[in-house]
């Protein structure tokens, strides 16, 4: 049985062809039957969304190194249409890097015609496990670009985007403070940063002064930190044992607490901390409850 390619397949097709590219198979993927196109797209036409994080220079070598040696290029990305022509790969700059360092003028893509698709970074990406910073800096890009698009829409309406609500939070303050140790928060932050029933642009000044009040806290941990480094201790854990103990959700599976509670409770037990008086075995036995 002969199947009708839809009408807007049919464009994305002559798009490709337009851009210098070249359709190897239109088809429909196998889950739900969406049709996608299979092609070899001009390197030139092809960048990363704007608002993903920045290359790692060491994966990119490694990934040139893999090429090489299987002699073959083996791992499509996915790609959608760009605003300005071209196309956005939300998940193979590294690649589309390694390969354009390697001289090639062609990648292997599946088109996706659905433009939405370009804002699921955390979920597509396969080829670089993000760490906290990365994420949080990704979000917060996106964050952004979808408030430029459509300032109306609801926070909560891009759970699935931005994957954990703390993230936005911490996206705000690396940009500010690269080296900041959300790692210590995140416990806390899972259990009391929930996403926002606001529209983005409202969303977003109550994000900033989330991000603003856990500098807060943190600017008390710093002195307590370093009174402990003066005794010599200098365990990479005492910031996250610092807070472990200070955490008054810690045990809690369900917390009623509301984020500013939370926070505000933490930075009156951190007032009262005497760094002359704590041990280090107690704070890595926090870090471990």
């Amino acid at each position: 049985m002969t199947v009708q390619i839809p009408p807007e397949i049919q464009e994305l097709e002559e798009k490709v062809r337009a851009e210098g590219g070249q359709v190897l198979a239109t088809y429909q993927e196998p889950y739900k039957g969406q049709w996608q196109i299979f092609a070899l797209l001009p390197l030139s036409k092809v960048q990363p969304t704007p608002f993903q994080r920045d290359l790692s220079e060491p994966h990119v070598e490694r990934l040139q190194e893999v090429i090489a040696k299987l002699g073959r290029f083996l791992d499509p990305i996915v790609t959608v249409p760009a605003p300005d022509g071209g196309f956005w790969t939300p998940n193979g700059n590294h690649r589309r890097e390694a390969l354009r360092r390697m001289g090639r003028e062609y990648i292997t893509a599946v088109v996706v015609p659905d433009p939405q698709v370009a804002f699921e970074i955390l979920a597509l990406n396969t080829e670089k496990a993000h760490n906290l910073k990365e994420k949080a800096l990704e979000v917060i890009r996106m964050y952004r670009a979808l408030l430029s698009a459509d300032p109306s829409r609801k926070e909560k309406e891009y759970a699935f985007q931005f994957e954990e609500a703390h993230l936005v939070t911490l996206g705000l303050i690396y940009e500010k403070h690269e080296r900041f140790a959300g790692s210590a928060y995140v416990p806390i932050l899972r259990k009391v940063d929930r996403f926002l029933d606001l529209e983005l642009n409202l969303a977003l000044e109550e994000r900033e002064r989330r991000a603003a009040l856990l500098l807060e806290v943190d600017a008390l941990v710093d002195p307590i930190v370093q009174a402990l480094r003066e005794r010599g201790y200098t365990q990479p854990f005492l910031r996250h044992g610092i807070i472990s103990k200070v955490n008054p959700v810690k045990r809690k599976k369900i917390v009623t607490m509301s984020y500013e509670e939370v926070l505000n409770r933490i930075k009156v037990a951190l007032s009262s901390l005497d760094p002359s008086k704590l041990r280090v075995e107690e704070l890595a036995a926090a870090v471990e409850e």
